[in-house]
């Protein structure tokens, strides 16, 4: 039994063919999809990548975990939580991973025989990096019971994708650098731009057209497929294929300009809370099943743990892996079978990076609760009803308080639950040290010899420029 869990950072569920996307971004993951089964509403309960990741492998939330940021100091994982690549090793399978998340926290790394870390010189890592490492691994353990995790970074700014696709993407007879073009400078104007500018506009050039860097992440999204695809077929030419379940999901998706957000991911709106997550294993699900309701990223690892007790082959150990105890997440193989549309009627929405806020969502409604907003402007609660607005841009809290109390006082009851009478882990990062992102733009401020009180008065661009130049 062969297991490959990939994640596809910041990969956008809308964005993809099978999502209902218009462009051709994703022939091979939809040919993934339609040989098993695609689950048309999972959700990223706990946002960015840290929490996204730490509430995959250990089938808990952040509330549970205590990991509710993203590259916060203060943040830690107990080694007594029980995590997924541990478990499926003691049970007897090689565990293996190519990854670079160590680079953030310590406890990526647990349960691994072999960690090929990915990182290298350059922040951007692509799928050839990953499948050079990958691909290799594989035919060396190809007799093995093995579960491989592979991280895929392409979706992920800084957009750089081979020169190649862009233009099936992008009108060729456009200027993506025309001066004349105006609709960059909202973006450009942002006061997040001193990070964005670091991190990725000045990687790709001086673009005046927005709508060129949404082809840019189209075109990553189709390599990344490419890079998939040359995955696929190597299992295929070994010959293991057949006994190999794979899956493939976002951690978290990508808003590309909504909500005054601009190639990045944060905010618990739908661009970036909802995500792709397809399953295939030839023989044992179905292929074509399309999964209409709620599910949620914890929900893999009892899956996983369920698929393997079922099938464990007679090297594998299956009594070492029972469901540990306080999961929140539920194994999807009832609604794998048809047997069930989603395994959640509610899902609870986190996020402590760029802004503190949590969400619920329901089947029509989503609250939204923002605690400290950081660079942007928010309102304190936002309702949408998504049956009628799905782009999210009819804040109703003020029209419907009834309702927005009432979703406000789920979410509440939910959060005291899982606290236990435990201080909050959000409240104290923001008590404590404040947004994580914040400080990230305090660092590049003050290479430019600006403080942060300074760039919140007066967010002007064109002075960071100037002073970024003369301190470089």
């Amino acid at each position: 039994m062969k297991i490959i869990l990939i994640s596809l950072d910041t990969l956008r569920a809308s964005r993809l063919s099978s999502y209902g996307y218009g462009k051709a971004t994703s022939p091979h993951m939809d040919r993934i999809a339609s040989e098993g089964v695609l689950f048309e509403r999972a959700f990223a309960a706990d946002i960015p990548t840290e929490v996204a990741h730490t509430g995959i492998f250990t089938g808990k939330v952040g509330l549970t975990t205590g990991v509710v940021s993203h590259g916060s100091e203060l943040t830690q994982l107990p080694k007594s939580v029980e995590w997924l690549p541990a478990l499926l090793r003691s049970a007897g399978f090689t565990t293996a991973a190519v990854d670079n998340l160590y680079q953030l926290k310590e406890w990526f790394a647990r349960g691994y025989k072999y960690y090929l870390n990915s990182v290298g010189g350059n922040r951007w890592i692509d799928g050839r990096t990953v499948n050079d490492m990958a691909l290799p691994w594989i035919e060396q353990h190809q007799e093995e019971d093995f579960f491989l995790f592979l991280h895929y970074w392409d979706a992920h700014t800084p957009y750089l994708p081979p020169q190649s696709y862009i233009p099936q993407f992008y009108d060729q007879s456009k200027d993506p650098f025309d001066p004349r073009n105006k609709s960059m400078e909202q973006a450009y104007n942002h006061s997040a731009y001193p990070f964005f500018k670091h991190h990725h506009y000045d990687l790709v050039g001086p673009v005046t057209d927005s709508d060129y860097y949404d082809s840019l992440y189209d075109a990553e999204i189709r390599y990344l497929d490419d890079c998939l695809k040359e995955l696929d077929e190597h299992l295929l030419k070994l010959g293991i294929q057949e006994d190999t379940l794979m899956i493939l999901f976002g951690d978290h998706g990508e808003s590309l300009t909504e909500h005054d957000i601009y190639w990045d991911h944060c905010g618990l709106y739908e661009p970036t809370v909802h995500v792709p997550l397809i399953m295939r294993w030839p023989g044992r699900i179905s292929a074509g099943r399309r999964v209409p309701g709620l599910v949620q990223q914890v929900d893999l690892l009892p899956t996983l743990l369920e698929a393997v007790r079922a099938e464990a082959p007679a090297d594998i150990d299956s009594s070492k892996l029972a469901d540990p105890a306080g999961l929140d997440g539920q194994s999807l193989w009832k609604s794998i079978r048809g047997e069930e549309d989603g395994t959640h009627e509610i899902i609870y929405l986190s996020e402590c990076a760029w802004q503190a806020a949590r969400g619920i969502r329901t089947e029509r409604y989503k609250l939204i609760c923002t605690y400290d907003s950081g660079p942007f402007n928010r309102p304190a609660r936002e309702l949408y009803d998504l049956l009628v607005d799905p782009a999210e841009t009819v804040n109703l809290a003020d029209k419907e308080p009834e309702l927005a109390d009432l979703l406000e006082g789920q979410l509440n009851d939910w959060t005291a639950a899982k606290l236990s009478g435990n201080k909050d882990p959000m409240e104290r990062q923001l008590e404590e040290k404040g947004l994580p992102f914040r400080r990230r733009i305090e660092q590049i401020l003050d290479a430019a010899g600006m403080s942060w009180e300074e760039w919140s008065r007066d967010p002007d661009r064109e002075r960071f420029d100037q002073a970024s130049r003369s301190h470089d």
